[in-house]
């Protein structure tokens, strides 16, 4: 018979330091630090804002009409509104709508509690998908990752998939004060119509015809570029 084993020694566990993560401006982290904090008040002024944009609505609903009833869609940058996933979803689209921030993902889903919404990344993997829409997403990420999105994109889509990128027209590129009033800086970027058909086309686009509208007398005064493109 063995000798009964001794105890083994305790030795106390030194602790490691916990040591927060950097974020560098419009990087995920920080995209998900600014839009928890600007969530509510984003809500508060933008809830029902396609309401007033017939243009916009027209657009969706011709982009679902390419889709195709059923068609498996991503709301990229979903928002607190979530009202682009509902719209979409009201024409019959199988939609996703995503976020970094879980705040947003928290409004949006008690907004509309028969949509479904998750916290993730826009250019994250899963199945291939019929659709993705980026209503206004590309703003909160520098231009100098423009490309690798609109591959990531690319990736995500199965050939004959559809992409409509809705954006703000203008050369800004950089951390700015909130134009929402809540006393934060945040990453903004505009572009011009000729830099998202560039990235588009980098990744393989197909692009159809790209429309601009002028600014709704209750908007930020600047054009909207909407670039439909389809994964050859």
């Amino acid at each position: 018979m063995s000798a009964p084993s001794q105890p083994t020694p305790q030795v106390p566990l030194r602790s490691t330091p916990q040591v927060p993560l950097r974020s560098r401006p419009g990087d995920a982290a920080d995209v998900a630090r600014v839009w928890d904090a600007r969530a509510d008040r984003y809500l508060e002024l933008f809830r029902h804002e396609l309401a007033g944009k017939p243009f916009d609505r027209e657009v969706l609903a011709a982009f679902a009409g390419r889709v195709g009833a059923g068609g498996r869609v991503r709301d990229a940058g979903c928002g607190p509104c979530g009202h682009v996933t509902a719209l979409l979803a009201g024409h019959g689209l199988d939609v996703l709508g995503v976020d970094l921030s879980p705040r947003c993902v928290e409004l949006a889903r008690r907004e509309h509690p028969g949509c479904r919404f998750e916290v993730m990344d826009q250019r994250a993997g899963g199945d291939r998908l019929d659709g993705l829409v980026s209503y206004y997403s590309l703003h909160d990420q520098p231009k100098s990752e423009l490309a690798g999105t609109f591959a990531a994109w690319a990736r995500l889509l199965r050939p004959g998939g559809e992409l409509l990128v809705v954006a703000k027209e203008g050369t800004g590129d950089g951390v700015v004060d909130d134009p929402l009033g809540t006393g934060l800086r945040v990453y903004w970027a505009e572009f011009a119509a000729s830099e998202l058909e560039a990235a588009a086309r980098a990744a393989g686009f197909v692009i159809g015809e790209i429309t601009t509208r002028e600014a709704y007398d209750d908007e930020i005064p600047t054009r909207r570029i909407y670039l439909p493109a389809t994964r050859p």
